[in-house]
């Protein structure tokens, strides 16, 4: 990648999501976001490098850290935020919260509360593409945890048999809630696993923003022109705990340190920094910019509405009586 605006673009995408989450963090303590809250804070270039890749017509599918996916794909940080905190204006009408953000305009499908539900979801969605004949693809993300789940094989098998166009994107951050990787599976190469289903399987360093889009924007070529599913493993790291609920106990906090110094936004500034595509001035006037985007979306979540009474039924659907 040459382009010193493109890279910049790739610089201020990954601050957005950072600030967004840290101010996330912020007001679920003063009690304005309520239920879970599972940050994205250090997987930042995961989610930045993939949406570079797709186009508008492509669909997403996410895991419940799903903030930073929703963000880079494009659904405002106003729409976004006021989600967060339940509003009507929020993307999905306040139903969703953080968990379970949708907007269908940019096509992303969630936001999934279930561990790997996202998975034979993106298989149907791969199918009626095929069935179309229609040029997409899909992008499912999920993390290690998803592995050990039935749907991940059910998913990958089906995919493989009818080569769907569909593109697992395993987000490997090492511990499944508390669990470490070694502590869940036999096999810890997950791109064997994926092999075992024969279709092409890559790791890629996914603390480095240029890394993911690299890697992404070939298996998505290869993947629309019709070579079948594709399984990419981003190995990354949250910096934070698994929810604002954990209370860590997990990890040594040792670990946690070691990976903060490859911080994909701090290793990105100084790559930009010694190639002179970036200055100290330059990255405050990013700062300043998306500092003002998250403001003005709190102040949008703030003023928001709560759903109105009587359209607490729409979208509802019951059985009939026997």
């Amino acid at each position: 990648m040459n382009d010193a605006a493109d890279r910049v673009g790739l610089l201020r995408e990954m601050l957005r999501i950072r600030r967004f989450e840290e101010k996330c963090a912020e007001l679920y303590s003063a009690g304005k976001i309520r239920g879970f809250l599972h940050l994205y804070i250090g997987e930042e270039a995961v989610a930045t490098g993939v949406m570079q890749s797709l186009l508008p017509e492509d669909a997403v599918l996410a895991t419940y850290r799903e903030h930073g996916h929703a963000l880079a794909r494009g659904i405002p940080a106003t729409a976004v935020m006021a989600e967060m905190y339940g509003k009507y204006e929020g993307c999905s009408r306040g139903r969703g919260g953080s968990m379970h953000i949708f907007d269908a305009r940019t096509r992303f499908y969630g936001g999934n509360a279930i561990v790997g539900g996202g998975l034979p979801l993106a298989a149907g969605f791969g199918l009626a593409d095929r069935m179309m004949r229609r040029p997409r693809v899909t992008a499912c993300f999920f993390g290690e945890g998803a592995v050990a789940e039935g749907e991940f094989h059910e998913a990958l098998n089906l995919a493989s048999l009818w080569q769907l166009p569909v593109l697992f994107l395993c987000e490997n951050n090492l511990y499944a809630m508390g669990t470490a990787l070694p502590r869940s599976e036999a096999n810890t190469d997950l791109c064997e696993k994926a092999r075992s289903y024969r279709m092409p399987a890559q790791p890629v360093d996914g603390m480095d923003v240029e890394a993911v889009m690299a890697a992404t924007k070939r298996a998505v070529s290869e993947v629309r022109a019709g070579g079948g599913p594709q399984f990419l493993e981003y190995r990354t790291y949250r910096f934070r705990a698994h929810s604002m609920f954990d209370p860590e106990l997990y990890r040594d906090k040792q670990e946690v340190e070691e990976w903060k110094k490859r911080c994909p936004i701090a290793g990105y500034v100084a790559r930009l920094e010694a190639a002179g595509i970036l200055d100290g001035q330059q990255l405050a006037a990013l700062e300043a910019g998306v500092a003002k985007e998250i403001a003005a979306a709190v102040a949008y979540a703030e003023a928001g509405s709560w759903e109105p009474v009587e359209q607490l039924t729409r979208d509802v659907c019951a059985a009939g009586a026997a």
